[in-house]
């Protein structure tokens, strides 16, 4: 299956006859052959750069941050699950996309102001490829400024040094100030005017690799990497210790990172596996407060360098909130998925009958995952855990060749239009997956496409080809006038 995969690079994954064949389809339908090849590219990419901004309350990080990513709305779009405190956003600059983790929204706690800045770094900095350093030019380097810059440099991760509420001329004296800071040339900024962010963000496309490092199992053999993730106290690190048991190969801590999540080389059902435990560590910063948003960004951390996510759900408790949360951050980072329910074995008949129904009803949206009942304290069922990972990662490596995509389109079409609106009937004219990990498709359509009619198609592409344990992207490119792409 994987064959196919990294051969056209250039093309997102069609194979040079491949590209040819859907470039002369789209010329036929009438498609500009650049905004095709861009399209194509965009859906083609690989796992993004992680850039993180952190620096200490009331710097404008978040300012800063709705600064990087308002170039394109849809990312700050409200979605369903998506609240206050989602931390990963997609952005572009200069034709390159990366991730921005956001470390704002954070204020002094039971620790003490230090503590917190430095715990809320440590967590961004393990996810990032290159890290903007907020600082306020007008106050000056501050003692937790100090202390951050510390952590930057045990870290040895690329930084940007940015220079905020730099607002005119006068304040350029300030942000000089801050070269005392070791961290190489400030760039002087104003977050909330957009003064100076360009050239920031010139310094930043320099500072992030093309792709990140960490490529998934790239090395022959090599382990896959799960992250284990879901709310605190429901039996993450219990089901590592069961996994592990007496079989652990080796504590990974890695060098060069202040405090990596645990990574443990894993032997289990014949293979090596990595397993990346979030909840290593919440072992070090034992917070009273505001555990939701460390949470949060422990989450980004460990999924940012997972292939599959495992997320388990506490079978005795209803499903919450941050349950769903926690979900939609692993759907959106394009990881694939397993479900573990936990504690199964404490249940009675009643309450498992509940069960079922909140997860019909709460987790709907994920039915494609591959769902496993275990109990971590006695292993029961834990067996069952590698034969779901393997299928999620199955799923997420699963491509579709472009003529047998088209054909499977073609009788969806004429099987199911697209119902007519205001006189006209949309109609997918040809598609193709330009990547996998997770599966990206473009479709090409003669109008737009209704989110029920995408989902709907979404719903027969796993019918049809599988994809099991993955969230589908599904691009739609309209031939229409330019203002309307989407």
């Amino acid at each position: 299956m994987n064959d196919q995969i990294h051969s056209g690079d250039e093309h997102g994954e069609l194979g040079d006859a491949e590209y040819a064949e859907f470039m002369e389809l789209a010329a036929q339908e009438g498609f500009d052959a650049e905004e095709v090849e861009s399209e194509l590219a965009a859906a083609g990419h690989g796992p993004l750069p992680v850039l993180a901004v952190v620096g200490r309350p009331n710097v404008g990080k978040s300012t800063l941050v709705n600064r990087i990513i308002g170039r394109r709305e849809a990312v700050v779009e409200d979605r369903p699950g998506v609240t206050r405190d989602r931390v990963t956003y997609e952005a572009e600059w200069a034709g390159r996309r990366f991730k921005v983790v956001d470390t704002g929204g954070w204020e002094q706690d039971v620790l003490g102001i230090d503590a917190s800045v430095a715990a809320q770094a440590e967590f961004a900095i393990d996810a990032a490829d290159a890290v903007v350093f907020v600082v306020d030019a007008t106050v000056g380097a501050t003692d937790t400024d100090e202390a951050v810059v510390k952590l930057l440099r045990r870290a040895g991760k690329p930084v940007v040094l940015c220079a905020n509420k730099v607002d005119g001329p006068s304040a350029e004296a300030d942000a000089a100030m801050l070269w005392s800071l070791g961290l190489g040339e400030p760039m002087p900024v104003s977050a909330l005017h957009g003064r100076g962010t360009g050239d920031m963000l010139d310094e930043v496309l320099k500072a992030l690799p093309e792709a990140p490092a960490q490529t998934f199992g790239a090395a022959v053999g090599g382990p896959r990497r799960i992250a284990l993730i879901g709310r605190p106290n429901v039996g993450k690190s219990s089901l590592l210790n069961q996994v592990a048991g007496e079989e652990r190969v080796v504590v990974n801590e890695l060098a060069g990172t202040t405090r990596d999540p645990v990574d443990e080389l894993i032997e289990l059902g014949g293979k090596t596996w990595k397993f990346v435990d979030t909840a290593g560590i919440r072992k070090r910063v034992h917070l009273q407060e505001g555990a939701d948003y460390y949470a949060s960004l422990r989450t980004a951390a460990a999924v940012e360098k997972a292939e599959v996510a495992v997320v388990l759900i506490d079978a005795s408790e209803s499903i919450s909130v941050q349950d769903q949360r926690i979900i939609t951050m692993a759907v959106e980072a394009g990881r694939a998925l397993v479900l573990a329910i936990n504690k199964w074995d404490t249940l009675d008949e009643e309450r498992r009958y509940y069960l079922e129904r909140e997860i019909e009803t709460e987790l709907g949206q994920i039915q494609w995952a591959p769902r496993v009942n275990v109990s971590a304290r006695t292993g029961r069922h834990m067996e069952k855990l590698v034969p779901a990972i393997e299928t999620a990662l199955e799923g997420w490596e699963t491509r579709v060749p472009t003529g047998r995509l088209n054909a499977f389109l073609g009788e969806l079409v004429s099987a199911h239009p697209h119902p007519i609106r205001g006189g006209k009937q949309p109609r997918i004219l040809f598609g193709t997956q330009a990547g996998t990990r997770p599966p990206r498709f473009v479709l090409f359509a003669s109008g737009f496409l209704e989110a029920g009619y995408r989902r709907f198609i979404e719903r027969r592409l796993r019918e049809e080809f599988g994809f099991e344990g993955t969230p589908i992207h599904l691009s739609v490119r309209v031939r229409e006038k330019r203002s309307r792409k989407k």
